[in-house]
């Protein structure tokens, strides 16, 4: 009898992972799920490389999808695009490969020469989910290393995006460099002050002035370079007028080496130059941690993302891949299955079916006719068609609609709570100062005066509250990142704090692309059923597959004569009967008005129905709304899509919940604007191009997305489709962080008490400073740290 361990084996592809149907592909007693998961194995095994399998179970990609075609890699100007480097000998090209996901598919991309010698090296960043490779041009060329690659299951994505090679990088050397200085700065000036805090010999007492020169020399560089932003920051925020944290840090910053360098250069005391540099390395630190985004994945994504580089011009005849930038008006393309239509052009031969969802929200494909203007944007989801150029791809609708006023990049102005604290923060802290040194002079006291004011700008330097708000924030990105919600950075998490309505996109967005139900209009006898599934496992074709699933358990028969057009449907032949099935086109028959993909059977010539594939709801929208409603959230749903599922969705949404269908960008973004004049923080979450502009004028965007590395427009946030039920317990935790927040600077707030309370006395020891700030900044990183972790714990985020 198997054991269920041994039934989940046989149950699951021993290459991908995914389920195995009746119709599995076995070899050397493992089952693969497809034909193409088999084949990568075969590969691996031949060359020695089975040892892919042992780093991780079911570590490879399913092969089911269809390959792409790659005649465009053969042209030089292409090539001289894509690739970093190149010589008469040899290529160095970077990939972006969505498929690395583990130990394994390092190990494998890595191991590259093992499979062909042309390949050198391969060096994998995994972060990037990039390959670096470096070939030998005259053993194998770009287009049979991509083939490679396809082969093994690790495509790369090439978009238009790779050619024109564009993109914001995050260059943190600069700030590196200014933490290295501080930190050298840092230990060397506390080594040196020891002695002074610890009581010194008579040998140590005659080299003091020594040491504190020593100090001052590694002040210097902490003043002029590490702390330097501080002070460009702080004077700008007095140019426009406004106060910023920066203010009260600067100030603190030149006091506190201004008194020390006094002290030293007088010899009326040591200084407290450690206390500087100690100041300036934890605060450059909590900048660097705060500035630390998820630079592997793009936020601010445009159209050409989502374009191919090169489309099939016809010529005469010939067919010849040419880059999208070289594609004149006039000029005949062919679009196959599945692929972009590139440029708006005139339909001349074939039955275009074009899916415009990711442009106008639609989910229901568009049938064109002969001569009918096809715009670009829209994938082809039938047979390969033929149409003609009549707009260049810098006027096509697409481009047209990107750069829309609607989709312009909106300033979004939030106050985050630290900044709301910093402009009270510096008056308070210099009324104080001030205070202190006029009790002084009146008491006719003017060295107490000096002393309690400089002493107050010191210890009252707001670092540990400088610290609390990006070591919390960093620390609940990392359990966002973890719970798959991408955040652009940490004043984000403030605004989802802060957000009271909530507005949804529905094609992509609460419907799932990758979920769909299918249904049968019509009847099937059990002798029908096994005909219609042994017709339909022979393709590879995602719909085949899912009318298996719904047909079950059935009898395989052979068919003999099959035939499959690619795109339209398939038929095929047994014993007396005849099978069809695909588009009413194909078929032969009249075309009903349904919603999703409609697939027509039709056996000897009847019609015995047809099903339909509708995109699911995705998992756990219901609960969704329902917690988002418990928590007082305004809901609306805005669509580009018809009102066909408006019924459906009417149950789901609260009766105030407005449901908006039909609506264009432009209108988007107006409802938007409408919302927020009324005084409502508003999130948006959509997918696609028709998103874009609510997406980037809302308070805070999220692009909700089934591979978070395809396309997603500008936006906040990327939210994975699996991760989508866990939306409400986001937006609680967002709200926990900026309690969090909250809390330290009642902490902070407690230490700065102690400390003024010292200070205002005129009497501020340089061991006293040197004690409670570096405590102070260590109570506030580690409670961040731990309160954090703490709320994610009770969200059940961790």
């Amino acid at each position: 009898m198997s054991t269920k361990g041994e039934l989940q084996l046989n149950t699951i592809c021993y290459h991908c992972g995914d389920p195995v149907e009746d119709s599995a592909y076995i070899l050397e007693d493992h089952r693969f799920c497809c034909l193409g998961c088999q084949t990568v194995y075969q590969i691996l095994n031949d060359n020695n490389m089975a040892s892919y399998y042992k780093y991780n179970t079911h570590p490879g990609k399913s092969q089911k999808a269809q390959k792409e075609d790659l005649s465009y890699l053969d042209e030089p100007n292409i090539i001289a695009k894509l690739v970093d480097y190149q010589d008469n000998e040899q290529a160095i090209i970077t990939f972006y490969v969505p498929a690395i996901h583990c130990s394994s598919c390092i190990w494998l991309l890595e191991h590259l020469y093992k499979l062909n010698p042309g390949v050198k090296t391969s060096q994998v960043d995994f972060m990037k989910k990039q390959a670096s490779i470096t070939f030998k041009k005259d053993e194998i060329s770009l287009r049979e290393l991509v083939d490679l690659l396809h082969k093994i299951g690790y495509d790369p994505k090439i978009t238009l995006q790779d050619v024109v090679k564009e993109g914001k990088k995050i260059n943190q050397s600069g700030l590196i460099a200014k933490i290295t200085v501080a930190g050298f700065c840092f230990g060397n000036s506390m080594m040196i002050s020891f002695p002074e805090y610890f009581g010194m010999g008579e040998f140590e007492r005659q080299y003091s002035n020594f040491f504190n020169y020593m100090n001052l020399a590694f002040g210097l560089p902490v003043l002029l370079y590490s702390a330097s932003d501080y002070f460009k920051s702080a004077w700008l925020s007095l140019k426009q007028k406004r106060l910023n944290l920066d203010v009260p840090l600067a100030l603190g910053i030149f006091v506190l080496f201004f008194r020390s360098a006094f002290e030293i250069i007088s010899q009326t005391g040591p200084g407290f130059m450690d206390t500087l540099c100690s100041l300036v390395f934890f605060i450059l630190i909590g900048k660097y941690v705060q500035q630390r985004t998820y630079y592997h994945i793009s936020f601010e994504r445009d159209y050409r993302s989502y374009f191919p580089v090169a489309v099939t011009v016809l010529d005469e005849g010939t067919a010849k891949p040419t880059q999208i930038a070289d594609l004149q008006v006039g000029d005949r393309i062919l679009v196959r299955n599945n692929e972009i239509i590139p440029a708006d052009a005139i339909l001349l031969n074939g039955n275009a079916s074009v899916d415009f969802s990711f442009v106008t929200g639609e989910s229901k494909p568009v049938e064109k006719v002969l001569g009918e203007v096809v715009y670009a944007g829209g994938r082809q989801m039938g047979e390969a068609i033929e149409l003609e150029v009549v707009k260049a791809v810098s006027q096509s609708y697409l481009t047209k609609l990107w750069n829309n006023d609607s989709l312009k990049q909106y300033e979004k102005k939030f106050e985050t709570f630290v900044g709301f604290i910093s402009k009270y923060f510096t008056i308070g802290l210099l009324m104080i100062a001030i205070a202190a040194c006029v009790f002084w002079i009146v008491g006719g006291n003017a060295d107490k005066a000096w002393g309690a004011f400089t002493a107050v700008l010191i210890i009252a330097c707001p670092c540990a509250l400088a610290l609390s708000s990006p070591f919390t924030l960093s620390a609940a990105l990392s359990i966002f990142d973890k719970n798959k919600l991408y955040i652009k950075n940490t004043a984000a998490i403030e605004q989802m704090a802060a957000i009271e309505t909530v507005v949804f996109d529905k094609t992509g967005t609460i419907s799932s692309p990758t979920a769909s139900s299918m249904y049968f209009e019509g009847t099937l006898n059990p002798m029908e059923r096994n005909l219609l599934a042994s017709l339909c496992r022979n393709s590879n074709h995602p719909l085949s597959r899912e009318i298996i699933k719904w047909l079950g358990d059935v009898q395989m028969l052979n068919i003999e004569e099959y035939e499959e057009v690619v795109g339209r449907g398939q038929s095929g032949k047994y014993q007396d009967y005849s099978i069809q099935i695909g588009s009413a086109s194909y078929v032969n028959t009249a075309k009903v008005d349904l919603e999703g993909s409609v697939v027509y059977v039709k056996i000897n010539d009847t019609l015995k129905g047809y099903f339909t594939l509708e995109q699911s709801w995705r998992n756990g929208l219901s609960e969704v709304i329902n917690e988002l409603k418990a928590e007082h959230y305004d809901l609306h749903l805005i669509s580009g899509d018809n009102e066909r599922r408006a019924d459906a969705l009417r149950m789901i949404f609260p009766s105030n919940a407005k449901l908006l269908f039909n609506q264009t960008p432009a209108a988007k973004l107006e409802k938007i604007t409408e919302w927020q004049q009324r005084g409502k923080k508003v999130c948006m979450l959509g997918d696609g191009l028709n998103d874009a502009g609510a997406l980037r004028k809302a308070d805070l965007g999220i692009a909700v997305s089934d591979d978070i590395n395809n396309f997603s427009p500008g936006c906040d946030a990327i939210l994975d489709g699996e991760a989508f039920h866990k939306l409400p317990k986001f937006f609680d935790f967002s709200k926990d962080a900026v309690k969090v927040i909250k809390m330290s600077f009642i902490i902070s707030l407690l230490y700065n008490v102690i400390g003024i309370s010292f200070a205002v006395q005129g009497t501020m020891s340089p061991l006293f400073a040197a004690i409670l700030m570096p405590i102070s900044t260590v109570t506030i990183i580690s409670f961040t740290s731990l309160m954090t972790r703490g709320y994610a714990k009770r969200r059940k985020l961790i």
